[in-house]
């Protein structure tokens, strides 16, 4: 069956209080989704921001992210007064969030929610960090040791600390239990918000499509409580680390940082890891997209002192067994999109096809080249088109600054005129595809220039920022993307 769905992150939502979240708007944009005939929200991940406000670069392989709490919910629950935040400074533009000012304004209300909630933790408490006691412990003691700790890095920690020593956790537990469950409260917040927003969409006909990076963070509380299952020496520092080599995105390439899997390690536990992170995060959302999925195919290793990430070298990756090990667990229906962009070899392409999953088309790659595997009639059906990615320009900026020779075979190639508008005619190429889901942003469907591009690889200082007015979700606007969409059989 053809369906299509929005890309819109959360942090990208409206609303007043300086970042989206999952609340209000949230529901508005659900009740959007279904007026629009779209049966799938794409979202980033939910978890807390990192290294350049990225959610690909996050403390935490599975927490969530507190600024996504709702402010709101926490007032009707009586844990806020709503004059202890609506009149705070949350940023000059509702179209950008202000990451500094969030940190210093955000914690400061939560701990006023907490103090109300900590009077006496609820049963319903207990429970969850009970069911999530596998990561939350460390998630919730790292983030205590990195407060005390002037958020310093976990390598810079007394090397108790940094060495995980449990009679040192201990006497953190002892001494600062109540700032451990802060933490732990934040998550408790966040997930039973988050599950009811879910519940709701599903009810509404709206499956989340959810993100995990591949990766995580040299700074995580994985990273720091999972020593092995990483390429670490004795004090934690990785060797090689993760990136790409010069691509589309850079010439230089790109150096991530990540440390990189021990996967001989991995596949002497059965590949427990990742078998119970794709668990969880199926518990989450009702479709898993994987970034990077090439790298468990071959993956690029960059000396960890290098420049950039020109000196790499490509290794092998654990390939099918490990998605042998998943389906042994959780069954060979597991719905996961698997992200193969990038340089791609014949092997990657070969695990795609022993894996099933379906893979992903960007039309903004689609005239490059000659015959590109990404033009509409190379799509398989098998797969997951777009226009462009949280990555990609929006179509209107990349009509406006694509290569010359680019324009001119996607003006002959979907028939590019002004009477239709040769954004229109993009999203007409998207939609006609043969791919079972189409996906487009909604900054697409929205006609928006460069400002509402979500990323620009590479780069620091703006990305992950773009917020849509408010206003905006209007019904006239539903009712058009329903029409385009029902005219290619996916509504």
């Amino acid at each position: 069956m053809r369906s299509s769905g929005i890309l819109m992150p959360i942090s990208s939502l409206p609303g007043p209080f300086g970042i989206g979240t999952v609340g209000k708007s949230a529901y508005k944009f659900v009740d959007f989704l279904k007026k629009a005939g779209q049966s799938v929200w794409q979202i980033l991940p939910v978890s807390p921001t990192g290294f350049g406000d990225s959610p690909y670069q996050s403390c935490s392989a599975f927490a969530g992210n507190p600024y996504f709490i709702d402010l709101d919910l926490l007032c009707q629950k009586g844990l806020l007064k709503r004059s202890e935040y609506a009149k705070l400074d949350w940023g000059k533009s509702e179209g950008k969030v202000d990451y500094a000012l969030l940190y210093r304004q955000r914690y400061a209300v939560l701990r006023l929610a907490f103090e109300r909630f900590s009077v006496w933790y609820p049963d319903e408490y207990y429970q969850f960090c009970y069911e999530n006691r596998d990561w939350i412990e460390d998630y919730a003691l790292y983030m205590t040791i990195k407060q005390n700790q002037d958020m310093k890095h976990y390598l810079e920690w007394p090397q108790p600390l940094r060495d995980h020593e449990k009679a040192a956790l201990d006497q953190i537990y002892a001494t600062q239990e109540k700032e451990v469950h802060f933490w732990k409260f934040l998550q408790f917040e966040f997930f039973r918000q988050w599950k009811e927003l879910k519940a709701y969409a599903n009810a509404a006909g709206v499956k989340i499509l959810g993100d995990i990076p591949i990766y995580m963070a040299a700074d995580s509380a994985d990273v720091w409580a999972g020593g092995k299952l990483f390429e670490l020496d004795k004090e934690g520092r990785p060797a090689r680390v993760a990136g790409c080599p010069p691509d589309y995105f850079s010439a230089d390439g790109q150096l991530w940082g990540n440390p990189l899997y021990d996967w001989a390690y991995h596949r002497s536990t059965g590949y427990a890891w990742w078998v119970k992170r794709i668990r969880y995060a199926l518990s989450l959302y009702d479709i898993l997209r994987i970034d990077h999925f090439r790298a468990f195919d071959t993956y690029y290793a960059i000396p960890a002192d290098a420049d950039s990430a020109r000196t790499g070298s490509w290794q092998q990756g654990p390939g099918l067994e490990l998605f042998k090990a998943v389906w042994k667990e959780l069954g060979e229906d597991c719905p996961i999109v698997a992200e193969d962009l990038g340089e791609l070899f014949d092997s990657v392409r070969q695990l795609l096809k022993d894996t099933g999953l379906p893979g992903m088309k960007v039309l903004e790659f689609a005239f490059d080249a000659e015959n590109s595997e990404y033009l509409p009639h190379n799509c398989p059906e098998n797969s997951v088109v777009y226009p462009g990615t949280h990555d990609n320009d929006t179509l209107r900026s990349w009509l406006r600054t694509a290569p010359k020779a680019s324009l001119k075979r996607a003006k002959t190639y979907l028939g590019l005129n002004q009477e239709e508008g040769y954004a229109e005619g993009m999203l007409r190429g998207v939609l006609s595809c043969p791919s079972k889901l189409a996906i487009i942003s909604m900054a697409d469907w929205l006609g928006l220039d460069k400002e509402g591009r979500i990323n620009t690889p590479s780069t620091l200082g703006d990305n992950w920022t773009w917020r849509a007015q408010p206003g905006v979700f209007t019904a006239a606007l539903a009712k058009s993307i329903r029409a385009k969409c029902a005219l290619y059989g996916r509504v």
